[in-house]
């Protein structure tokens, strides 16, 4: 569905469950191999998969992660985290690439996640990074798929077991609390799936949002130079690069929970499964007119569905805003002469169709 109206509307349909186990046949019926690149989009039992009193449930306990209070206080840890990346970044010798996605805008969300939940160990840290971008390659093939969902609930099931043994000021702990003291909440599985939720959607998408911004503002120069000026705020570089280049350009899954009549004589039959097109609704020219394609920080409508809509809208993208509110100026004030190394041609996506970033975003930063 890739119409922003339309999509808006199956977001918040009762009609459309997100829970494949009460609602998907080819789920229950068993025709899905836990070699399909998408098996653990669908496996987990978390909010991302529940419906109804059941997300209700998951999110209450994940939402004290994210309060207004909780996001604003992570505001001085990230600008000490950012500095200290371009400090580094600083030391580079003039006409040395620098691939800015891995230097920069991964960092960022990964250190910030990995702190709010307690993730301090490197090596922990660095195999679940692996993990997460491993169930975002979405053409793995089945001996990858099923290592690495073995592999993802073994580093999950080390950091529960360590934070039981030593609870934190952190939310991993916070969430096994909840478990144990009443496990009618929350059971072992939804503990480890929701965890794996918020260290992966808490991170990914900030890094796409950094690297597409990136991206864009060094390959319009003209759209730069008015955030230079005044004209256009950073804060529009972050929205119109969130409907110009979504960081999820498409999420699995959805499933219909009986016939829905969508227009044009289509209907969504009982059991039909769904993906969002998150990216796709962004552009939609019904809502963006003729040029939904050019990337234009003063345009009037930046509408879009980048952190999704209706009760499962994220529940991090305050953080993710902040992030990028405060990543992007200081790495263009720091380096006003950056420019990309390699021309546009060259540069290689991300290999998935949900994750929509770039695999390196290479570039000269001393011009």
């Amino acid at each position: 569905m890739t119409t922003q109206p339309l999509l808006k509307e199956l977001l918040t349909d009762p009609r459309v469950s997100k829970d494949p186990n009460q609602h998907w046949p080819a789920w229950t019926n068993g025709d899905i191999s836990p070699e399909w690149p998408l098996f653990t989009w669908v496996a987990v039992r978390n909010m991302f998969t529940a419906y109804g009193t059941d997300h209700k449930r998951l999110r209450s306990l994940v939402a004290k992660a994210f309060t207004a209070r909780r996001t604003a206080a992570l505001r001085p840890r990230i600008e000490a985290l950012t500095a200290d990346l371009l400090d580094g970044l600083a030391a580079t010798a003039p006409g040395e690439t620098v691939d800015l996605r891995e230097r920069y805008a991964y960092p960022i969300p990964i250190q910030v996640i990995c702190e709010l939940f307690g993730v301090t160990d490197p090596d922990l840290r660095e195999g679940l990074r692996d993990c997460v971008d491993s169930i975002f390659h979405t053409s793995a093939d089945p001996a990858e798929v099923t290592a690495t969902y073995a592999r993802t609930y073994e580093l999950l099931g080390a950091l529960v077991a360590a934070k039981r043994t030593t609870p934190g000021d952190d939310m991993t702990s916070v969430l096994i609390s909840a478990r144990e003291e009443d496990g009618s909440r929350l059971s072992e599985q939804e503990l480890l799936d929701t965890l794996l939720l918020v260290i992966s959607a808490g991170h990914e998408t900030t890094v796409n949002l950094l690297d597409n911004a990136v991206h864009a503002l060094l390959t319009h120069p003209d759209q730069l130079a008015l955030v230079r000026s005044g004209a256009a705020s950073w804060d529009d570089v972050i929205e119109e690069t969130l409907r110009h280049r979504s960081p999820v350009a498409s999420l699995p899954l959805r499933y219909a929970t009986e016939d829905i009549e969508v227009g044009g004589g289509v209907t969504l039959r009982k059991g039909d499964a769904i993906l969002a097109a998150y990216a796709a609704a962004g552009r939609d020219p019904g809502l963006h007119g003729a040029d939904p394609d050019r990337f234009d920080v003063t345009r009037a409508v930046k509408d879009h569905l980048a952190f999704g809509h209706g009760v499962h809208f994220c529940l991090g993208a305050p953080l993710a805003r902040m992030e990028a509110a405060i990543a992007l100026p200081a790495l263009f004030d720091r380096f006003p002469r950056m420019r990309l190394a390699v021309g546009e041609g060259e540069l290689q996506p991300v290999e998935s169709f949900i994750s929509n970033g770039h695999r390196a975003l290479p570039a000269l930063l001393h011009g």
